[in-house]
């Protein structure tokens, strides 16, 4: 692995599940400990879609094959090999970043699989991942997680294909963490967002 600066060796990270507070989480964390925090789906929205731009690929699809026509195991393993290409685009950021304190990244993208061959200890990383009934809560009160935001013609399936998908994507992450020897926390709405930060600084508590 290229490190020029001994950015990636140093980095903590956290993986996971959409809607189980990661980037919440890695921003209290950033501002407890002065760490530098990395949000995988800030960098995606900017940098990375101008990278796919550059690779010529395809960076809009028809939301109705997107979102309506295809199933939820057909959208995660689309999203899981889009995980792969991003991941080296992810890496590329960390090695632009120095900091004498740890990064933090964090992003569903960032998979157990891709990230453990780098850590010198899997403790360098946790899994969070939503329950169930805590998913579900996240789909009906906040608005970016309750529907698709493009126009088709059945926004209800669309909206049960998108959570169907999340939740495959999760389990994923949850099995091949428990394969590898990484933490997965559940969260499910029971712990204020600073104490479940606290349970993830006291995991990486041996970096800080």
């Amino acid at each position: 692995m290229w490190d020029p600066t001994g950015t990636l060796g140093r980095a903590l990270w956290i993986g996971g599940g959409q809607w189980a507070g990661k980037s919440t989480v890695a921003r209290l964390l950033a501002v407890r400990h002065g760490l530098t925090a990395y949000h995988y789906d800030y960098h995606d929205a900017r940098g990375h879609f101008d990278r796919r731009l550059a690779r010529g690929a395809p960076v809009e699809r028809d939301p109705e094959k997107n979102w309506v026509r295809r199933t939820p195991e057909k959208m995660a393993a689309d999203a899981r090999e889009i995980f792969a290409l991003r991941f080296e685009w992810t890496l590329d950021d960390l090695r632009a970043l120095d900091s004498p304190r740890p990064l933090i990244a964090e992003g569903w993208g960032l998979r157990p699989e891709f990230v453990v061959p780098l850590l010198d200890s899997p403790r360098r990383m946790i899994v969070m991942v939503p329950s169930e009934e805590f998913r579900l809560h996240q789909a009906a009160t906040l608005p970016r997680a309750g529907s698709v935001s493009r126009e088709v013609s059945d926004p209800d399936r669309a909206q049960r294909n998108r959570i169907a998908r999340d939740r495959l994507l999760a389990q994923d992450a949850v099995a091949q963490a428990r394969e590898l020897g990484v933490r997965v926390l559940e969260v499910d709405g029971s712990r204020k967002t600073e104490e479940v930060a606290d349970q993830v600084a006291d995991h990486f508590r041996p970096y800080l």
